[in-house]
Protein backbone atom coordinates (compact mmCIF):
# COMPACT_ATOMS: atom_id res chain seq x y z
CA UNK A 1 0.00 0.00 0.00
CA UNK A 2 1.39 3.80 -1.27
CA UNK A 3 -0.08 5.95 1.77
CA UNK A 4 -1.19 9.10 -0.93
CA UNK A 5 -4.40 10.89 -1.37
CA UNK A 6 -6.54 8.06 -2.70
CA UNK A 7 -8.94 8.60 0.28
CA UNK A 8 -11.04 11.74 0.16
CA UNK A 9 -10.24 14.56 2.65
CA UNK A 10 -11.81 12.88 6.19
CA UNK A 11 -12.19 15.92 9.01
CA UNK A 12 -10.45 18.90 9.93
CA UNK A 13 -11.52 19.04 12.94
CA UNK A 14 -9.79 18.23 16.45
CA UNK A 15 -12.85 16.48 17.64
CA UNK A 16 -12.88 13.00 15.93
CA UNK A 17 -15.54 11.66 18.32
CA UNK A 18 -18.45 13.58 17.13
CA UNK A 19 -21.46 11.55 17.84
CA UNK A 20 -19.72 8.53 17.19
CA UNK A 21 -20.52 5.62 19.70
CA UNK A 22 -17.74 3.72 21.76
CA UNK A 23 -18.18 0.57 19.93
CA UNK A 24 -17.57 2.99 16.44
CA UNK A 25 -14.55 4.74 18.13
CA UNK A 26 -12.59 1.31 19.13
CA UNK A 27 -12.95 0.31 15.60
CA UNK A 28 -9.58 -0.51 14.13
CA UNK A 29 -11.01 0.68 10.61
CA UNK A 30 -12.34 3.90 11.91
CA UNK A 31 -8.91 4.39 13.36
CA UNK A 32 -7.13 3.36 10.03
CA UNK A 33 -9.11 5.72 8.34
CA UNK A 34 -7.77 9.03 10.36
CA UNK A 35 -4.71 7.76 10.53
CA UNK A 36 -4.26 7.38 6.40
CA UNK A 37 -6.23 10.96 6.05
CA UNK A 38 -3.62 12.78 7.90
CA UNK A 39 -0.98 11.21 5.25
CA UNK A 40 -3.16 11.65 2.45
CA UNK A 41 -3.88 15.44 3.60
CA UNK A 42 0.02 16.38 2.39
CA UNK A 43 -0.82 15.45 -0.80
CA UNK A 44 -4.44 16.46 -1.26
CA UNK A 45 -3.72 20.18 0.93
CA UNK A 46 -0.35 20.84 -1.42
CA UNK A 47 -1.40 23.84 -4.26
CA UNK A 48 1.12 25.10 -6.93
CA UNK A 49 1.23 28.35 -4.67
CA UNK A 50 1.94 26.47 -1.47
CA UNK A 51 3.80 23.89 -2.51
CA UNK A 52 4.98 21.57 1.04
CA UNK A 53 8.35 20.99 -1.32
CA UNK A 54 8.92 24.85 -0.23
CA UNK A 55 10.43 25.95 -3.46
CA UNK A 56 7.81 28.78 -3.75
CA UNK A 57 9.84 29.87 -0.90
CA UNK A 58 13.66 28.88 -2.16
CA UNK A 59 13.26 31.89 -4.47
CA UNK A 60 14.41 34.10 -1.66
CA UNK A 61 18.19 32.59 -1.86
CA UNK A 62 20.75 33.02 -4.07
CA UNK A 63 20.09 30.03 -5.61
CA UNK A 64 16.96 30.67 -7.53
CA UNK A 65 15.18 33.55 -9.19
CA UNK A 66 11.27 33.04 -9.21
CA UNK A 67 11.03 32.99 -13.24
CA UNK A 68 7.70 32.73 -14.50
CA UNK A 69 6.22 35.79 -17.30
CA UNK A 70 7.57 38.85 -15.50
CA UNK A 71 7.48 40.10 -12.02
CA UNK A 72 3.83 40.90 -12.13
CA UNK A 73 3.48 37.14 -12.77
CA UNK A 74 3.22 36.01 -9.30
CA UNK A 75 4.02 39.38 -7.44
CA UNK A 76 3.87 38.08 -3.81
CA UNK A 77 6.84 35.58 -4.86
CA UNK A 78 8.75 38.86 -6.93
CA UNK A 79 8.21 40.21 -3.35
CA UNK A 80 9.93 37.89 -1.51
CA UNK A 81 12.78 37.42 -4.17
CA UNK A 82 13.56 41.12 -3.64
CA UNK A 83 12.73 41.06 -0.21
CA UNK A 84 10.60 43.96 -0.38
CA UNK A 85 7.04 45.38 0.05
CA UNK A 86 6.47 41.88 1.75
CA UNK A 87 2.61 42.32 3.19
CA UNK A 88 1.39 40.74 6.68
CA UNK A 89 -2.14 40.67 4.35
CA UNK A 90 -0.46 38.57 1.34
CA UNK A 91 -2.62 35.74 0.31
CA UNK A 92 0.50 33.11 -0.15
CA UNK A 93 1.73 33.52 3.26
CA UNK A 94 -1.47 33.06 5.24
CA UNK A 95 -1.99 30.18 3.10
CA UNK A 96 0.65 28.21 3.57
CA UNK A 97 0.02 29.04 7.41
CA UNK A 98 -3.51 27.58 6.84
CA UNK A 99 -2.53 24.83 5.01
CA UNK A 100 0.02 23.25 7.40
CA UNK A 101 -1.79 23.57 10.00
CA UNK A 102 -4.49 21.49 8.67
CA UNK A 103 -1.84 18.77 8.16
CA UNK A 104 -1.06 19.15 12.16
CA UNK A 105 -4.83 19.00 13.13
CA UNK A 106 -5.39 15.95 10.66
CA UNK A 107 -2.26 14.15 12.93
CA UNK A 108 -4.25 15.58 16.10
CA UNK A 109 -7.20 13.97 15.22
CA UNK A 110 -6.11 10.50 14.66
CA UNK A 111 -3.53 11.09 18.00
CA UNK A 112 -6.95 11.67 19.92
CA UNK A 113 -8.69 8.45 19.16
CA UNK A 114 -5.49 6.31 19.21
CA UNK A 115 -4.95 7.76 22.86
CA UNK A 116 -7.89 5.99 23.49
CA UNK A 117 -7.50 2.46 21.62
CA UNK A 118 -6.84 -0.73 23.47
CA UNK A 119 -3.25 -2.22 22.53
CA UNK A 120 -5.39 -5.69 22.87
CA UNK A 121 -7.77 -4.14 20.06
CA UNK A 122 -4.96 -2.70 18.29
CA UNK A 123 -1.76 -4.09 18.61
CA UNK A 124 0.09 -1.50 16.22
CA UNK A 125 -1.12 1.42 18.64
CA UNK A 126 2.24 2.97 19.63
CA UNK A 127 3.74 2.29 16.19
CA UNK A 128 0.75 4.56 15.04
CA UNK A 129 1.21 7.30 17.51
CA UNK A 130 4.46 7.42 16.33
CA UNK A 131 3.83 7.85 13.06
CA UNK A 132 1.09 10.66 13.90
CA UNK A 133 3.90 12.37 16.07
CA UNK A 134 6.09 12.55 13.14
CA UNK A 135 3.78 13.50 10.64
CA UNK A 136 2.56 16.76 13.13
CA UNK A 137 6.68 17.14 14.25
CA UNK A 138 6.82 17.76 10.19
CA UNK A 139 4.01 20.19 10.35
CA UNK A 140 5.67 22.44 13.24
CA UNK A 141 9.63 22.12 11.39
CA UNK A 142 8.11 23.51 8.22
CA UNK A 143 6.12 26.31 9.87
CA UNK A 144 9.23 27.46 12.34
CA UNK A 145 11.25 27.63 9.12
CA UNK A 146 8.90 29.92 7.67
CA UNK A 147 7.93 31.71 10.52
CA UNK A 148 9.74 31.37 13.29
CA UNK A 149 7.16 32.39 16.40
CA UNK A 150 4.42 29.66 15.58
CA UNK A 151 1.87 28.03 17.82
CA UNK A 152 2.76 24.62 18.81
CA UNK A 153 -0.23 22.30 18.87
CA UNK A 154 0.79 19.67 20.40
CA UNK A 155 -1.83 18.48 22.69
CA UNK A 156 -4.29 16.40 20.27
CA UNK A 157 -7.26 16.06 23.44
CA UNK A 158 -7.91 19.76 23.40
CA UNK A 159 -10.86 21.07 22.83
CA UNK A 160 -11.38 23.56 19.72
CA UNK A 161 -11.96 26.49 22.28
CA UNK A 162 -8.81 25.50 23.71
CA UNK A 163 -7.00 25.39 20.22
CA UNK A 164 -8.26 29.11 19.61
CA UNK A 165 -6.78 30.34 22.80
CA UNK A 166 -3.18 29.42 22.37
CA UNK A 167 -0.34 31.74 21.71
CA UNK A 168 2.71 31.94 19.81
CA UNK A 169 4.52 33.42 22.66
CA UNK A 170 3.83 30.68 25.36
CA UNK A 171 7.63 28.75 24.57
CA UNK A 172 10.55 30.42 23.48
CA UNK A 173 12.16 29.92 20.33
CA UNK A 174 14.41 27.79 21.72
CA UNK A 175 11.16 25.95 23.71
CA UNK A 176 9.46 25.79 20.62
CA UNK A 177 12.56 23.19 18.87
CA UNK A 178 12.37 21.43 21.78
CA UNK A 179 8.58 20.42 21.41
CA UNK A 180 9.07 19.65 17.96
CA UNK A 181 12.22 17.48 19.02
CA UNK A 182 10.16 15.86 21.51
CA UNK A 183 7.41 14.41 18.58
CA UNK A 184 10.47 13.04 16.46
CA UNK A 185 11.90 11.73 19.53
CA UNK A 186 8.92 9.89 20.50
CA UNK A 187 8.80 8.42 16.76
CA UNK A 188 12.45 7.59 17.45
CA UNK A 189 11.24 4.96 20.21
CA UNK A 190 8.87 3.49 18.90
CA UNK A 191 9.23 2.85 14.95
CA UNK A 192 10.87 0.08 13.15
CA UNK A 193 13.71 0.39 11.47
CA UNK A 194 11.51 -0.98 8.29
CA UNK A 195 8.14 -0.55 7.08
CA UNK A 196 6.53 -2.77 4.50
CA UNK A 197 3.82 0.64 3.33
CA UNK A 198 6.35 3.28 1.20
CA UNK A 199 5.51 6.54 3.51
CA UNK A 200 5.49 5.45 6.62
CA UNK A 201 8.52 6.77 8.49
CA UNK A 202 11.64 4.38 10.12
CA UNK A 203 13.29 5.14 12.69
CA UNK A 204 16.17 5.96 10.67
CA UNK A 205 13.65 8.83 9.27
CA UNK A 206 12.89 10.11 12.70
CA UNK A 207 16.61 9.73 13.58
CA UNK A 208 17.01 12.06 10.42
CA UNK A 209 14.51 14.49 11.09
CA UNK A 210 15.61 14.26 14.98
CA UNK A 211 19.05 15.35 13.97
CA UNK A 212 17.58 18.48 11.77
CA UNK A 213 15.66 19.80 14.35
CA UNK A 214 18.45 19.83 17.22
CA UNK A 215 21.06 21.07 14.15
CA UNK A 216 18.46 23.92 13.93
CA UNK A 217 17.44 24.87 17.51
CA UNK A 218 21.98 24.28 17.87
CA UNK A 219 21.55 27.98 16.47
CA UNK A 220 20.20 29.98 19.08
CA UNK A 221 18.22 32.82 18.52
CA UNK A 222 15.93 33.40 21.26
CA UNK A 223 16.18 37.14 21.53
CA UNK A 224 12.51 37.94 20.57
CA UNK A 225 13.87 41.72 19.28
CA UNK A 226 16.13 40.19 16.66
CA UNK A 227 16.80 37.14 14.69
CA UNK A 228 20.43 36.84 15.54
CA UNK A 229 22.26 34.23 16.55
CA UNK A 230 23.79 34.72 19.67
CA UNK A 231 25.35 31.36 20.39
CA UNK A 232 25.63 27.86 19.07
CA UNK A 233 24.59 25.01 21.86
CA UNK A 234 27.06 21.66 22.43
CA UNK A 235 24.91 20.18 23.27
CA UNK A 236 22.18 20.48 20.61
CA UNK A 237 25.14 19.53 18.28
CA UNK A 238 25.98 16.86 20.21
CA UNK A 239 22.31 15.42 19.45
CA UNK A 240 23.11 15.69 16.27
CA UNK A 241 26.27 13.63 16.10
CA UNK A 242 24.02 10.83 18.28
CA UNK A 243 21.35 10.81 15.60
CA UNK A 244 23.60 10.51 12.68
CA UNK A 245 25.27 7.27 13.66
CA UNK A 246 26.01 4.97 10.81
CA UNK A 247 24.74 1.63 12.57
CA UNK A 248 20.78 3.73 13.02
CA UNK A 249 21.05 4.14 9.14
CA UNK A 250 22.49 1.19 8.12
CA UNK A 251 19.34 -0.89 9.92
CA UNK A 252 16.97 0.34 7.87
CA UNK A 253 19.32 -0.47 4.73
CA UNK A 254 20.16 3.25 3.82
CA UNK A 255 23.09 5.09 1.71
CA UNK A 256 24.00 7.08 -0.44
CA UNK A 257 22.97 6.03 -4.21
CA UNK A 258 25.59 5.45 -5.99
CA UNK A 259 24.62 7.93 -8.91
CA UNK A 260 23.66 11.12 -7.60
CA UNK A 261 20.79 11.91 -9.90
CA UNK A 262 18.86 8.74 -9.13
CA UNK A 263 17.25 10.54 -6.39
CA UNK A 264 16.07 12.35 -8.94
CA UNK A 265 14.09 9.86 -11.49
CA UNK A 266 10.50 9.05 -11.52
CA UNK A 267 10.95 5.18 -12.46
CA UNK A 268 9.04 2.86 -10.05
CA UNK A 269 12.65 0.91 -9.48
CA UNK A 270 14.30 4.50 -8.38
CA UNK A 271 11.77 5.77 -6.65
CA UNK A 272 12.23 4.63 -2.34
CA UNK A 273 15.75 3.92 -3.07
CA UNK A 274 18.29 3.63 0.00
CA UNK A 275 18.91 7.27 0.27
CA UNK A 276 15.72 8.42 0.10
CA UNK A 277 14.70 8.45 4.12
CA UNK A 278 11.41 9.55 4.01
CA UNK A 279 9.37 10.61 0.37
CA UNK A 280 5.98 11.86 -0.15
CA UNK A 281 4.42 9.04 -2.28
CA UNK A 282 3.01 10.21 -6.03
CA UNK A 283 1.74 7.94 -8.14
CA UNK A 284 -0.23 7.29 -12.01
CA UNK A 285 -2.08 4.92 -13.99
CA UNK A 286 -3.83 3.69 -10.34
CA UNK A 287 -7.53 3.45 -11.18
CA UNK A 288 -7.94 7.42 -10.72
CA UNK A 289 -8.23 9.67 -13.55
CA UNK A 290 -5.11 11.31 -13.43
CA UNK A 291 -3.23 9.05 -10.85
CA UNK A 292 -2.42 10.37 -7.48
CA UNK A 293 0.45 12.81 -9.30
CA UNK A 294 2.38 15.78 -7.57
CA UNK A 295 0.57 18.82 -8.77
CA UNK A 296 2.61 20.92 -6.85
CA UNK A 297 5.53 20.95 -9.40
CA UNK A 298 3.23 22.04 -11.84
CA UNK A 299 4.20 25.61 -12.43
CA UNK A 300 7.96 24.69 -12.79
CA UNK A 301 7.33 23.44 -16.31
CA UNK A 302 9.43 24.85 -19.10
CA UNK A 303 6.53 26.06 -22.09
CA UNK A 304 7.55 23.71 -24.71
CA UNK A 305 5.52 24.20 -27.87
CA UNK A 306 3.34 21.08 -28.68
CA UNK A 307 4.62 19.15 -25.49
CA UNK A 308 4.24 21.13 -22.33
CA UNK A 309 2.33 23.90 -23.68
CA UNK A 310 1.01 25.59 -20.49
CA UNK A 311 4.24 24.92 -19.05
CA UNK A 312 4.75 28.23 -16.39
CA UNK A 313 8.51 28.40 -16.37
CA UNK A 314 9.18 29.33 -12.60
CA UNK A 315 11.93 28.47 -10.34
CA UNK A 316 14.87 29.13 -11.93
CA UNK A 317 18.30 28.40 -11.45
CA UNK A 318 20.39 31.56 -11.07
CA UNK A 319 23.55 32.13 -12.31
CA UNK A 320 25.36 32.42 -9.17
CA UNK A 321 24.29 28.79 -8.61
CA UNK A 322 25.60 28.02 -11.91
CA UNK A 323 28.68 29.71 -11.47
CA UNK A 324 29.33 27.95 -7.74
CA UNK A 325 29.69 24.57 -9.78
CA UNK A 326 32.42 25.64 -11.45
CA UNK A 327 35.78 23.91 -10.16
CA UNK A 328 39.56 24.41 -10.43
CA UNK A 329 41.72 22.24 -12.64
CA UNK A 330 42.17 20.10 -9.25
CA UNK A 331 38.52 19.68 -9.02
CA UNK A 332 37.77 21.80 -5.99
CA UNK A 333 35.40 24.55 -5.37
CA UNK A 334 36.71 28.11 -6.31
CA UNK A 335 34.96 29.44 -2.87
CA UNK A 336 35.60 33.27 -3.22
CA UNK A 337 35.94 33.47 -6.41
CA UNK A 338 33.43 31.44 -8.08
CA UNK A 339 31.25 34.53 -9.59
CA UNK A 340 34.15 36.61 -11.09
CA UNK A 341 32.94 35.47 -14.51
CA UNK A 342 29.86 33.53 -15.41
CA UNK A 343 30.32 30.30 -16.20
CA UNK A 344 31.53 29.33 -19.96
CA UNK A 345 30.64 25.56 -20.67
CA UNK A 346 33.26 24.78 -22.92
CA UNK A 347 36.09 26.70 -21.17
CA UNK A 348 35.11 26.27 -17.20
CA UNK A 349 35.79 22.79 -15.40
CA UNK A 350 32.62 22.28 -13.46
CA UNK A 351 31.32 19.42 -11.02
CA UNK A 352 29.09 16.92 -12.60
CA UNK A 353 26.25 17.65 -10.64
CA UNK A 354 25.62 20.72 -12.39
CA UNK A 355 24.68 18.96 -15.31
CA UNK A 356 22.27 16.73 -13.16
CA UNK A 357 20.66 19.99 -11.30
CA UNK A 358 20.40 22.72 -13.76
CA UNK A 359 19.27 22.63 -17.75
CA UNK A 360 21.52 24.48 -19.99
CA UNK A 361 21.51 26.17 -23.37
CA UNK A 362 23.09 24.37 -25.46
CA UNK A 363 22.40 20.26 -23.36
CA UNK A 364 19.39 18.01 -24.24
CA UNK A 365 16.23 18.77 -21.15
CA UNK A 366 16.07 15.89 -19.19
CA UNK A 367 18.90 14.34 -21.20
CA UNK A 368 16.67 13.76 -23.97
CA UNK A 369 18.30 14.79 -27.35
CA UNK A 370 15.06 15.43 -29.22
CA UNK A 371 14.76 19.25 -26.71
CA UNK A 372 18.26 21.08 -26.90
CA UNK A 373 17.81 24.11 -24.74
CA UNK A 374 18.61 27.08 -26.32
CA UNK A 375 18.24 31.13 -25.64
CA UNK A 376 14.51 31.68 -26.19
CA UNK A 377 11.66 31.63 -25.18
CA UNK A 378 10.74 28.58 -25.25
CA UNK A 379 12.91 28.18 -22.41
CA UNK A 380 12.28 31.58 -20.42
CA UNK A 381 8.55 33.00 -20.42
CA UNK A 382 10.05 36.47 -19.57
CA UNK A 383 12.55 36.50 -22.71
CA UNK A 384 15.09 36.13 -20.38
CA UNK A 385 14.60 38.37 -17.47
CA UNK A 386 15.04 35.30 -15.29
CA UNK A 387 17.67 33.87 -17.47
CA UNK A 388 17.35 30.42 -19.74
CA UNK A 389 18.54 27.88 -17.25
CA UNK A 390 15.78 25.15 -15.92
CA UNK A 391 15.45 23.42 -12.82
CA UNK A 392 16.00 19.67 -13.76
CA UNK A 393 15.42 17.72 -10.20
CA UNK A 394 11.82 18.20 -9.84
CA UNK A 395 11.09 17.80 -13.61
CA UNK A 396 10.97 14.71 -16.05
CA UNK A 397 11.39 14.04 -19.75
CA UNK A 398 8.42 15.14 -21.69
CA UNK A 399 8.77 12.21 -23.68
CA UNK A 400 8.58 9.40 -20.58
CA UNK A 401 4.80 7.98 -19.36
CA UNK A 402 5.48 10.07 -16.20
CA UNK A 403 4.25 13.92 -16.79
CA UNK A 404 1.04 14.09 -17.24
CA UNK A 405 -1.18 17.08 -17.89
CA UNK A 406 -4.32 17.82 -15.77
CA UNK A 407 -5.24 21.46 -14.45
CA UNK A 408 -1.29 21.40 -14.67
CA UNK A 409 1.53 19.37 -15.63
CA UNK A 410 2.53 16.92 -13.15
CA UNK A 411 4.26 13.89 -12.42
CA UNK A 412 4.63 10.12 -10.16
CA UNK A 413 7.81 11.16 -8.78
CA UNK A 414 7.94 11.38 -4.66
CA UNK A 415 9.25 14.70 -3.30
CA UNK A 416 12.10 12.80 -1.01
CA UNK A 417 11.50 14.74 2.27
CA UNK A 418 14.83 13.92 3.59
CA UNK A 419 17.76 11.94 2.08
CA UNK A 420 21.25 10.16 3.42
CA UNK A 421 23.30 12.80 1.72
CA UNK A 422 22.01 15.83 4.39
CA UNK A 423 22.46 13.32 6.73
CA UNK A 424 25.74 13.27 6.48
CA UNK A 425 26.36 16.64 5.89
CA UNK A 426 24.11 17.29 8.91
CA UNK A 427 26.66 15.27 10.59
CA UNK A 428 29.97 16.89 9.30
CA UNK A 429 28.46 20.21 10.06
CA UNK A 430 28.09 19.40 14.44
CA UNK A 431 31.25 17.50 14.39
CA UNK A 432 33.38 20.89 12.69
CA UNK A 433 31.35 23.28 14.97
CA UNK A 434 32.14 20.97 17.87
CA UNK A 435 36.07 21.21 17.55
CA UNK A 436 36.77 18.70 19.37
CA UNK A 437 39.90 16.91 17.61
CA UNK A 438 37.53 15.23 15.13
CA UNK A 439 37.92 17.41 11.94
CA UNK A 440 39.39 15.54 9.76
CA UNK A 441 36.47 12.63 10.20
CA UNK A 442 33.97 15.54 8.98
CA UNK A 443 36.17 16.04 5.84
CA UNK A 444 35.68 12.30 5.21
CA UNK A 445 31.88 12.89 5.47
CA UNK A 446 32.34 15.69 2.42
CA UNK A 447 34.38 13.59 0.41
CA UNK A 448 32.01 10.40 0.68
CA UNK A 449 29.37 13.11 -0.98
CA UNK A 450 32.12 14.27 -3.20
CA UNK A 451 33.60 10.71 -4.20
CA UNK A 452 29.62 10.02 -4.89
CA UNK A 453 29.69 13.39 -7.55
CA UNK A 454 32.81 12.41 -9.44
CA UNK A 455 31.04 9.21 -10.79
CA UNK A 456 27.58 10.46 -11.13
CA UNK A 457 28.07 10.01 -14.50
CA UNK A 458 25.64 7.80 -15.79
CA UNK A 459 23.49 9.88 -17.44
CA UNK A 460 25.51 12.45 -19.01
CA UNK A 461 28.50 9.99 -20.16
CA UNK A 462 28.39 11.56 -23.71
CA UNK A 463 28.34 15.42 -22.73
CA UNK A 464 31.96 16.00 -22.71
CA UNK A 465 32.40 14.32 -26.01
CA UNK A 466 29.35 15.61 -27.80
CA UNK A 467 28.77 18.82 -26.04
CA UNK A 468 32.33 20.04 -25.25
CA UNK A 469 31.77 20.64 -21.43
CA UNK A 470 34.33 19.26 -18.55
CA UNK A 471 34.14 17.14 -15.91
CA UNK A 472 36.52 17.97 -12.29
CA UNK A 473 35.52 17.10 -8.46
CA UNK A 474 37.91 15.75 -6.11
CA UNK A 475 37.99 14.61 -3.07
CA UNK A 476 39.44 16.77 -0.54
CA UNK A 477 42.92 15.49 0.13
CA UNK A 478 43.96 17.29 3.38
CA UNK A 479 41.79 16.46 5.35
CA UNK A 480 43.20 17.53 8.96
CA UNK A 481 42.30 21.60 8.02
CA UNK A 482 41.29 24.40 10.35
CA UNK A 483 37.89 24.48 11.79
CA UNK A 484 37.28 28.00 9.70
CA UNK A 485 38.88 25.72 6.64
CA UNK A 486 36.44 23.36 7.27
CA UNK A 487 33.19 24.80 7.45
CA UNK A 488 33.71 27.00 4.70
CA UNK A 489 33.37 23.41 2.61
CA UNK A 490 30.98 22.24 4.54
CA UNK A 491 28.85 25.27 3.48
CA UNK A 492 29.88 25.20 0.37
CA UNK A 493 28.86 21.59 0.12
CA UNK A 494 25.60 22.22 1.63
CA UNK A 495 24.64 24.10 -1.36
CA UNK A 496 25.97 22.29 -4.04
CA UNK A 497 24.18 18.87 -2.75
CA UNK A 498 21.14 20.32 -1.97
CA UNK A 499 20.52 23.26 -4.54
CA UNK A 500 17.30 23.48 -5.58
CA UNK A 501 15.73 21.25 -2.86
CA UNK A 502 14.98 24.34 -0.95
CA UNK A 503 17.39 24.23 2.11
CA UNK A 504 19.83 27.49 1.10
CA UNK A 505 17.59 29.87 2.21
CA UNK A 506 16.84 28.25 5.57
CA UNK A 507 20.76 27.41 6.21
CA UNK A 508 21.92 31.03 5.53
CA UNK A 509 19.02 32.11 8.45
CA UNK A 510 20.20 29.47 11.02
CA UNK A 511 23.75 30.29 10.40
CA UNK A 512 23.07 34.15 10.48
CA UNK A 513 24.79 34.59 7.25
CA UNK A 514 21.47 35.48 5.15
CA UNK A 515 21.87 39.51 5.03
CA UNK A 516 25.45 39.36 4.01
CA UNK A 517 24.84 37.02 1.70
CA UNK A 518 21.72 38.27 0.22
CA UNK A 519 23.08 42.13 0.02
CA UNK A 520 25.64 40.90 -1.92
CA UNK A 521 24.17 38.43 -4.17
CA UNK A 522 21.31 41.04 -4.40
CA UNK A 523 24.75 43.80 -5.79
CA UNK A 524 26.01 41.26 -7.88
CA UNK A 525 22.66 40.40 -9.82
CA UNK A 526 21.35 44.29 -10.05
CA UNK A 527 24.05 45.15 -12.47
CA UNK A 528 22.87 42.75 -15.12
CA UNK A 529 19.30 42.00 -13.67
CA UNK A 530 16.66 45.23 -13.49
CA UNK A 531 14.21 43.18 -11.28
CA UNK A 532 17.26 43.60 -8.33
CA UNK A 533 17.90 46.81 -8.50
CA UNK A 534 15.87 47.99 -5.22
CA UNK A 535 16.55 44.77 -3.65
CA UNK A 536 17.75 44.52 -0.46
CA UNK A 537 17.59 42.51 2.81
CA UNK A 538 16.50 43.75 6.05
CA UNK A 539 18.38 41.81 8.89
CA UNK A 540 16.24 41.04 11.43
CA UNK A 541 13.18 41.22 9.58
CA UNK A 542 13.72 38.82 6.34
CA UNK A 543 14.74 36.24 7.84
CA UNK A 544 11.15 34.81 8.95
CA UNK A 545 7.79 35.30 7.26
CA UNK A 546 5.44 37.82 8.84
CA UNK A 547 2.65 36.27 10.92
CA UNK A 548 -0.34 36.54 8.57
CA UNK A 549 -2.79 39.70 9.81
CA UNK A 550 -5.85 37.12 9.19
CA UNK A 551 -4.14 34.53 11.86
CA UNK A 552 -3.53 37.69 14.36
CA UNK A 553 -6.92 39.14 13.70
CA UNK A 554 -8.40 35.78 14.33
CA UNK A 555 -6.71 35.21 17.20
CA UNK A 556 -8.10 38.66 19.09
CA UNK A 557 -4.70 39.64 19.03
CA UNK A 558 -2.89 36.65 21.29
CA UNK A 559 0.00 35.80 18.70
CA UNK A 560 2.59 37.91 18.25
CA UNK A 561 3.94 39.61 15.72
CA UNK A 562 7.69 38.54 14.67
CA UNK A 563 9.94 41.30 15.25
CA UNK A 564 11.15 43.41 12.57
CA UNK A 565 8.36 46.33 12.53
CA UNK A 566 5.93 44.38 10.43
Amino acid sequence: MLLTSGCSDFLDSHNPQGSMDNEQLNNPEYVDNLIISAYAVWISAEDINSSFSMWNYDVRSDDAYKGGNGTEDGDVFHNLEVSQGIMTTAWNISDMWQRLYNCISRANAALQLLDQMDENTYPLKNQRIAEMKFLRGHGHFLLKQLFKKIVIANDENMSPEEYNNLSNTVYTNDEQWQQIANDFQFAFDNLPDTQADKGRPTKGAAAAYLAKTYLYKAYRQDNPENNEVTSINEDDLKNVVKYTEEAIMTAGGYGLESDFHNNFRPEPEYENGKESLWAMQYSINDGTTNGNCNWSNGLIVPNIPGVTDGGCDFYKPSQNLVNAFKTTIDGYPMFDNFNDVNYNMTVDNADPRLFLTVGMPGLPYEFNPKYIMAKTSVWSRSNGLYGYYVTLKQNVDPDSRYLVKGSWWGTSMNHIVIRYADVLLMRAEAIIQLNDGRISEAIGLINRIRNRAKTSTSMIANYEDDYHVKFSVEPYSDTDCSQAEALKRLKFERRLELAMESDRFFDLVRWGEAESVLNAYYAGEADVCSIYSSAHFTKNKNEYLPIPFAQISASNDIYDQNCGGW
